[in-house]
């Protein structure tokens, strides 16, 4: 598996994590939990794998970007929170940071 998709594989394992996380009600709940631990355990082995390749800053850089969408967009799906407008032009600035560090940036990998 390359790089990217390792790190896709890591970004969506943080989702499920975090989006466990809010379920486990303070660890409180069991299966939920443990959904949280495998979910961060998978996203942070994939993460290593992925900084062999990819540098540091750049592989961050995705991974945060792409989680806080990502989870907003579940959190949305999921636990019916609503998001404003400020909120949503700060995600497509994200969105946009994450485009010009992949496509102008001579610090990524392709």
């Amino acid at each position: 598996m390359n790089a990217w998709m390792m790190l896709a594989l890591a970004i969506v394992a943080e989702v499920i994590g975090t989006t466990a996380l809010k379920a486990s009600e303070g660890f409180t709940r069991l299966a939920p939990s443990l959904i949280v631990v495998v979910g961060y355990a998978v996203a942070f082995y994939c993460l290593s794998l992925v900084l062999k390749s990819i540098p540091v800053g750049v592989t961050y850089a995705i991974w945060s970007g792409l989680g806080i969408v990502l989870i907003t967009v579940v959190a949305f799906l999921v636990y019916g929170q609503r998001i404003d407008l400020a909120g949503l032009i700060g995600m497509g600035l994200i969105i946009a940071g994450v485009v010009v560090l992949n496509v102008f940036s001579k610090t990524a990998v392709h």
